[in-house]
């Protein structure tokens, strides 16, 4: 029995708070969690960090389409209001 009194099997051992925010805080290390991101998604040794790291993939894949698309629009929008026929008026 371990500290949190679980006595299953150690693929289904849950993970603690610090676990969480600690695999957050090393997710968010720019090439090094991107790469263990993806090696802890594809892994099946505990089954609550694999799906940490798929729900951490999906999440950063999300923002990243919505920043791609606020930048899209945002460029679409100044270069409509940038060309006026007399120049800008702001």
């Amino acid at each position: 029995m371990n500290k949190y009194g679980y006595v299953g099997d150690e693929r289904f051992r849950p993970l603690s708070p610090w676990a969480y925010f600690g695999y957050t805080l090393l997710f968010s290390i720019p090439i090094v969690g991107f790469i263990l991101l993806i090696v802890f998604s594809l892994t099946s040794d505990n089954i609550n960090r694999r799906n940490f790291a798929r729900s951490y993939f999906v999440m950063a894949f999300l923002l990243l389409i919505i920043a791609a698309v606020l930048l899209v629009s945002g460029v679409i929008t100044s270069s409509f209001w940038g060309s006026t026929r007399y120049g800008s008026y702001f």
